[in-house]
């Protein structure tokens, strides 16, 4: 895939004028009191502390490769080059990662073998790096960043968060990051905080998804690939516990109606979910086909989901 100039002086230019350098610096001395995400844990990570996400100083993944079940614009014809982190600043009861993101599946590794995984991905032709769950390691991702610029990286770099965000941190990646792509989980907090542990969800998530528009504005798309932008994902529930009427509003209101949002039906009980009536069950086909139509009534005219769209993005 031939490089967008645009894309390659993002993150390129930010570390040839010193900045992504700075950047490291600032992050890792969040970890000295971790204050990277809205729980403010404030333990020292670097001294061998633990927080809310159970994890130190080191990266720690479960895996990496192409993979080809994200949306059509990340995978294009080569797959998305997909890094799962290990461990979540979220706990929601039915995660379908959750050994990953509950359980601690995968292994520590170093900063540099982060650049190398980086570097293999581009090489397998990867059209991007998607950092899957990377909130709790935004100093690792940068470090690991400095070290693979170096070695010739320069395809997309994509976020792929569930939302609950710091702006304080989303601004270190101000310019790294092409391509966010949070979740819209909740707009009840007694609802995140019963299936998420998450206080304060609804708002912590409209102001992270308003920094991220900021950033990289509504997701642009040049040969079926995206290159840059906002992709939004929002994943109904059963009973309209995702609360879509008022995120759906809130994204065409506050945001764009050109957003890009993928309206998710995979939506079935899994890891703790059975302990929860309300969700203990499938979504119902008419649930998914309302939540389609809402988001269409809200004018949002790049809004539908992987069986059916309103149109194909372009």
């Amino acid at each position: 895939m031939p490089c967008i100039d645009y894309k390659v002086r993002s993150y390129i230019a930010l570390s040839e004028k010193g900045e992504l350098e700075k950047r490291v610096e600032t992050a890792y001395r969040t970890l000295e009191k971790c204050s990277l995400c809205p729980r403010q844990c404030g333990v020292n990570r670097l001294g061998g502390e633990k927080g809310f996400c159970q994890v130190g100083g080191l990266p720690q993944i479960s895996s990496s490769g192409p993979h080809f079940g994200e949306e059509p614009p990340l995978v294009g014809r080569t797959g998305s080059g997909t890094i799962f982190f290990t461990h979540c600043n979220l706990a929601c009861s039915f995660c379908q990662n959750f050994p990953i993101s509950q359980l601690g599946e995968g292994e520590e590794i170093t900063e540099e073998v982060l650049a190398q995984e980086m570097l293999a991905l581009q090489k397998r032709g990867c059209a991007n790096i998607n950092f899957v769950t990377p909130t709790h390691f935004v100093p690792q991702i940068l470090k690991a960043l400095s070290f693979a610029i170096r070695g010739g990286l320069n395809i997309p770099l994509v976020y792929n968060c569930g939302g609950y965000e710091s702006v304080d941190t989303l601004r270190l990646v101000d310019g790294v990051i092409d391509i966010y792509m949070p979740d819209a989980k909740y707009s009840d907090e007694k609802v995140a905080k019963k299936l998420s542990s998450a206080p304060g969800y609804p708002d912590v998530m409209k102001k992270a998804l308003l920094e991220m528009h900021r950033q990289v504005g509504d997701l642009i798309i040049k040969d079926g690939v995206a290159v840059r932008g906002l992709l939004i994902r929002h994943l109904v529930l059963p009973g309209g516990l995702a609360g879509t009427e008022e995120i759906m509003h809130f994204i065409a209101k506050d945001l764009s109606k050109d957003s890009y949002v993928n309206i998710m039906d995979q939506y079935h009980p899994e890891y703790l979910a059975r302990k929860y009536t309300e969700i203990n069950r499938p979504v119902a086909r008419h649930e998914y086909r309302e939540a389609i139509d809402i988001a269409l009534r809200e004018g949002l005219r790049r809004a539908g989901g992987s069986s059916e769209r309103s149109d194909e993005f372009s």
